[in-house]
């Protein structure tokens, strides 16, 4: 891939990324900018899947994992960290760590990972050739061991 900054990179500060964030939830409020968020993330995580050439490959969780981390963890664009891809039925249970959107944030917050999941979510449903509804379910902010998004099947 071709770097689309020659001086500065392809990445900025998670500063910048949170800012955005909390404009967006002040212009929108916070159930508003969750609408928006989690579907550009979506958009980014499908497209991210057509990049990678995994589009409707449907691999065992653990290969998703590892597609997943190597895209949009430490050797990818950091969006946040993939310790685990795991499927009961029709469900895929993904466990994230290191998550923009929990950066910096304080113990108790009741931020919700929304860009993170919904790039997740994306990625998923072009690797399954299936649609999901996506949730976070457990938060490093509130006690939780990973930030863990569940996707049921829509």
């Amino acid at each position: 891939m071709t770097q689309m900054r020659p001086t500065l990179g392809d990445f900025n500060s998670v500063v910048c990324f949170k800012a955005v964030i909390t404009g967006v939830e002040d212009t929108l409020g916070p159930d508003g900018a969750a609408v928006v968020f989690t579907r550009a993330g979506r958009v980014r995580g499908h497209n991210l899947a057509r990049e990678l050439g995994v589009s409707n490959t449907n691999p065992e969780p653990s290969k998703i994992a590892e597609m997943l981390d190597g895209a949009i963890g430490k050797n990818g664009t950091c969006l946040t960290g993939v310790k685990s891809v795991t499927k009961e039925g029709d469900t895929y249970i993904v466990d994230c760590f290191d998550t923009v959107c929990s950066a910096g944030e304080p113990q108790g917050s009741d931020r919700k990972c929304t860009f993170t999941l919904g790039a997740v979510q994306g990625a998923l449903e072009e690797i399954t050739g299936n649609t999901y509804l996506g949730e976070h379910t457990e938060s490093v902010l509130r006690g939780g061991q990973y930030d863990r998004f569940v996707f049921s099947p829509f």
